[in-house]
């Protein structure tokens, strides 16, 4: 239906004559102004049904038709701007509601758009009211760790069983409460501490020189050679000339945890030097920090998940049964104790990168402390214990006794250092935490951790076999049972009784113990200690190192590298994924970390290649499922019971389908003692709490902090001795850091900003842990989403958003979230006729190529606080600061959906592609958005085009959602949602068939393949999403 305009008498569509009045500035055709239209009772099929259900028409205008020049001859093209009158009188739409909702009645799942949600923009928070009283110093101000204690005890959402003991973890009776914290470590320094926040340094520029040369500089003789130039430290009025003096200073400070002693340990008739630290004093400066005082956690608990008490969670140390059982044991024993379990662990590593330089260090962190604290070396909850001797003791010919005596050796030198904990964890110490609270500790023995190699060294059993369970090792690998029994602790302690017996007996006792013959082991004597449940699972060289290495061997084995590389290079690019250019086969040496990015992307490269012979490869698909699904179920941060029986199922979902690999002659058998292990996770997880307890991932990393970097600070003579007091140094500046930052604090307390002025970064759009809008501004640490406060692109016309980002629909789309945005209530048809209506007083919008996301507790429990960064790219083209075209990059997003009845969405996401980030002009809201005020008005927003899976239940073999591109005859639905909307970043795996077409490409594989797969393994976060 058209109808004429009668001013001009030009023919359009309702919709087009409707936007002609609104946009004309024709004095004849403003005259006459709109013709008379049906009323809203009547019902209009020949309106809005032939637009909406005829051919597709590229869109230039909008939805309704194209336009060309002659129908606004009054324009001419230019780009209109708003009159200040028409400002306060925005356009307003050509149509009424109407109540003809058929169409709505009929489901249209080709069409569907997720439904608008008017959500308020970050707003600055508001000014404090000005004032003329200077802020007064409050001692009482809270500490960062106060207020990350409080939210930690906010935010948990599980149902809490604390210990029926109330003496448990209890202050000592009649101890006087000491002064904890800073405020002693105040009373330490010299008296002019009191006026000066930076003391012993003389000003703020002396004492950032100081922590620069320390913890940043180039080393000391460089930074002796700076100081000596002329006027450099007279121009900066520094209190010390050159290094040496620096270390006086610094060598002056209160001292926070123990110094190093060295000792020497004689083994078979040899001297062997050791250097470690107090353990006990360890243990009290760990416990004594005041950044941990609020955070430490002293009783066990029970937690579930549901009021009946039925399904138990996990995660901290202290959630476990072990704590649970030893706190039992100790209150029989002696009530009012305070378990402080011991985590201890070793690794020998290399120093230098030619040669054979080693070192042996051992670090020690306590349970007390929570797991993402201990996770973190910037949160200073490890100690360096020991260096251990890193002989090899080549004199000494004969194999099996040089094997023995450094067997011998590592045990006698772990029992020196260990040896205080024989009385006092049954005995008990007095401690004082950070707030100057006395307790009765108990330190115990609770996990050591360590590789495969240091679990056989610790525990004496032999290399094959498995350290913690009798299992005889041709049996290895065929078992699915996690509850075979752990080797027998009062026997193997009988058996090293047997020592004073002589060499023959107690080399036969030990034989039958199952054990080497140990001379002491340092175990031996450690109260409420079963060194075969202390050793834990490891991540690293279990899973990563151990038994994905191993599958994507038999896998290459089984397809070829040739098609696995070819699939490797066509994925689309992803921020938390690595590109491998070049395939997978050609790599060397190697990581764990590499064959951590390659499980993110093993499934997508195996799904639909050929085995040979026509054999099917379901059963190998499942098998890799299975172990992928193990993989990621082990790293949980928070596990419950029925996460450890999917953990238990894909175990034996493995085990079900691994004869694959014997039938096609790529395993003769699987007696491999880390795919053994596997069998032993559920166990650990229910003693100790998840595998992020005790993950060697963490004490690797350590290797830099506390034994690389202190090497590189020595001159490579004697370099234990220099280490040692290298790292000394190191701590006490790490610790007069805080102590200024504490100052600073007393003396200026400054509120808390959601983000750091010279940032660059805004937050936006934040949600609450349970998914609900936060209605006020929340701190930086619950911040979701964050885009950079000035736009990537300042202004790009509406001609490049079509032709570079490839928005075709973008002024039709941005017109439909107008019109929803501001009339949530109108139906699908109602949008679209009032869609002709809409004017934009703007050619050019403000364009961002990047979101950033953080994503939090993902389990939905609160007990998590790991933040997962996240990051979507949408950039068109580019020349590179090489010159090198780089290509487009436009990723895929998941959407948040509410309609249950989405048939093209996946557990309440849909996936989507994101074209553009942009805002709409500031000078354009009063325009667009009228009746809303500025809070409620939309800020970022994003161009997206849809897809749909073509089911709501994965694939039964390889677990994954089918999804193709949502199009209506052709055209692919797209639609303009806010930011906030997006849930994260996802990547989709291109079904390539047996052989991956060669024409594609990573930059254009997602423009060509008419068929993926969700990825559900790009991240634990995805997998913990969709599973």
């Amino acid at each position: 239906m058209t109808t004429k305009c009668p001013g001009c008498r030009v023919g359009f569509s309702l919709s087009g004559l409707s936007k002609h009045i609104a946009l004309t500035t024709n004095s004849a055709c403003l005259a006459q102004g709109l013709p008379e239209l049906p009323t809203a009772g009547v019902a209009l099929p020949e309106v809005h049904i032939p637009d909406l259900d005829t051919a597709p028409i590229p869109f230039e205008g909008d939805l309704f038709g194209s336009y060309g020049a002659g129908d606004f001859p009054e324009q001419d093209g230019e780009d209109l701007e708003l009159l200040p009158e028409d400002l306060h009188n925005p356009p307003t739409p050509g149509f009424p509601p109407t109540s003809d909702d058929e169409d709505d009645d009929l489901p249209e799942p080709e069409g569907w758009e997720p439904p608008i949600r008017p959500v308020p923009p970050y707003q600055d928070a508001p000014a404090a009211p000005a004032t003329s009283q200077a802020p007064s110093v409050s001692p009482a101000l809270p500490t960062a760790s106060e207020r990350e204690a409080a939210a930690r005890a906010a935010g948990a959402k599980t149902f809490v069983v604390p210990f029926p003991c109330d003496t448990a973890g209890a202050p000592v009776e009649k101890a006087p409460q000491t002064t904890g914290g800073y405020a002693l470590y105040q009373q330490d320094l010299s008296g002019q501490a009191a006026s000066n926040p930076y003391a012993p340094f003389a000003s703020k520029l002396d004492w950032e020189m100081a922590r620069w040369a320390k913890l940043r500089g180039a080393g000391s003789t460089a930074f002796t050679d700076l100081l000596t130039i002329e006027g450099v430290a007279e121009k900066l009025a520094l209190s010390y000339k050159n290094s040496r003096e620096l270390n006086n200073i610094i060598d002056g400070l209160p001292t926070g945890r123990p110094r190093f002693q060295r000792e020497e340990i004689i083994v078979a008739d040899e001297a062997f030097e050791v250097y470690f630290r107090d353990i006990l004093e360890c243990i009290r400066a760990l416990l004594g920090d005041p950044e941990f005082a609020p955070l430490l956690l002293l009783v066990p608990e029970r937690h579930y998940a549901d009021p009946q008490h039925k399904d138990r969670v996990y995660f901290d140390m202290n959630t476990g049964k072990w704590w649970w059982a030893t706190q039992a044991a100790l209150e029989r024993e002696r009530p009012g104790a305070t378990v402080i379990p011991i985590i201890i662990s070793s690794d020998k590593t290399q120093l230098t990168l030619i040669g054979n330089k080693t070192a042996y260090p051992v670090y020690m962190t306590l349970g007390n402390l929570p797991k993402d604290i201990r996770c973190k070396p910037s949160r200073r909850g490890q100690i360096l214990l020991a260096y251990l001797p890193t002989t090899r003791l080549l004199h000494i010919t004969n194999k099996a006794a040089r094997r023995r005596t450094l067997a011998n050796l590592f045990h006698a030198c772990m029992s020196r250092v260990l040896q205080p904990l024989e009385s006092v964890g049954v005995d008990g110490m007095h401690f004082s935490s950070g707030d100057g609270i006395v307790r009765r500790g108990h330190p115990i023995l609770a996990t050591f951790v360590g590789d495969y190699p240091e679990q056989v060294l610790v525990t004496g059993c032999k290399t094959g076999e498995c350290p913690k369970c009798k299992v005889p090792r041709d049996e290895l690998g065929n078992n699915v049972t996690t509850l075979a029994p752990l080797r027998d602790l009062a026997k193997v302690l009988d058996a090293l009784a047997a020592i004073d017996e002589g060499a023959l007996a107690f080399t036969r006792a030990c034989r039958e113990a199952g054990i080497k013959p140990l001379d002491h082991p340092f175990w031996e004597d450690l109260p409420y200690t079963n060194i075969f449940v202390n050793v834990t699972p490891d991540i690293l060289h279990q899973l990563y190192q151990g038994v994905v290495k191993h599958l994507v061997a038999w896998l290459q084995a089984a397809y070829g590298p040739e098609e696995i590389d070819a699939r490797c290079r066509r994925l689309p690019p992803n921020h938390n994924l690595r590109h491998f250019t070049k395939g997978i086969s050609t790599l060397s040496r190697v990581t764990g970390k590499e064959h951590q990015d390659i499980s993110r992307i093993l499934m997508g490269l195996i799904i639909g290649l050929q085995l040979p012979g026509g054999m099917s490869s379901s059963r190998l698909v499942r098998a890799t499922r299975a172990l992928l699904d193990f993989l990621y179920l082990s790293q949980y941060s928070c596990h419950t019971t029925k996460t450890l029986t999917l953990l238990d199922e894909a175990l034996a979902a493995f085990h079900a389908n691994k004869g694959i690999f014997v039938d096609l002659g790529i395993r003769e058998h699987f007696r491999l003692p880390k795919l053994h292990a596997l069998e032993h996770y559920r166990r650990s997880i229910e003693l100790f709490g998840t595998t992020d307890n005790y993950d060697t991932q963490y004490s690797e990393r350590l290797h830099i902090d506390f034994t690389k970097e202190a090497y590189r600070a020595s001159n490579r003579k004697d370099e234990f001795a220099q280490m040692t007091v290298w790292l000394e140094r190191k701590e006490k500046v790490q610790r007069h850091e805080k102590y200024v930052e504490w100052r600073l604090s007393q003396l200026a307390p400054s509120p808390t900003s959601s983000a750091r002025p010279d940032s660059g970064l805004r937050a936006v759009e934040c949600h609450n842990l349970d998914g609900g809008l936060s209605t006020s501004i929340p701190a930086a640490s619950d911040t979701r989403v964050i885009m950079s406060q000035h736009p990537s692109v300042k202004a790009v016309a509406f001609e490049d958003v079509l032709s570079k980002h490839g928005a075709t629909y973008f002024r039709d789309a941005l017109a439909r979230f107008v019109v929803s945005f501001n009339r949530p209530t109108l139906s699908a048809s109602e949008v679209e006729l009032a869609c002709g209506g809409i004017y934009f007083p703007f050619r050019t919008v403000p364009v961002f190529h990047k979101i950033k996301f953080a994503l939090r507790d993902i389990h939905g429990l609160g007990v998590t606080h790991s933040v997962v960064q996240d990051v979507v790219h949408a950039r068109p083209a580019r020349v590179g600061k090489y010159g090198a075209e780089l290509p487009a990059r436009f990723d895929t997003v998941l959407v948040r959906t509410s309609e249950a009845s989405d048939r093209g969405a996946i557990q309440g996401y849909r996936v989507a592609q994101v074209r553009l980030v942009f805002t709409v002009p500031a000078r354009a809201m009063d325009a667009l958005f009228p009746r809303l005020d500025i809070t409620s008005r939309p800020r970022h927003l994003a161009y997206v085009e849809w897809f749909s899976a073509s089911s709501h239940i994965a694939h039964p073999d390889h677990g994954l959602y089918k999804v193709s591109r949502s199009l209506r005859r052709g055209a692919r639905l797209c639609s303009v949602i806010p930011v906030d909307q997006i849930e994260r970043s996802c990547r989709l795996f291109p079904e390539f068939g047996p052989v991956a077409p060669r024409d594609w490409t990573s930059s254009n594989v997602l423009e060509t393949c008419p068929s993926f797969l969700l990825n559900t393994f790009l991240d634990r976060s995805m997998y913990t999403m969709i599973h």
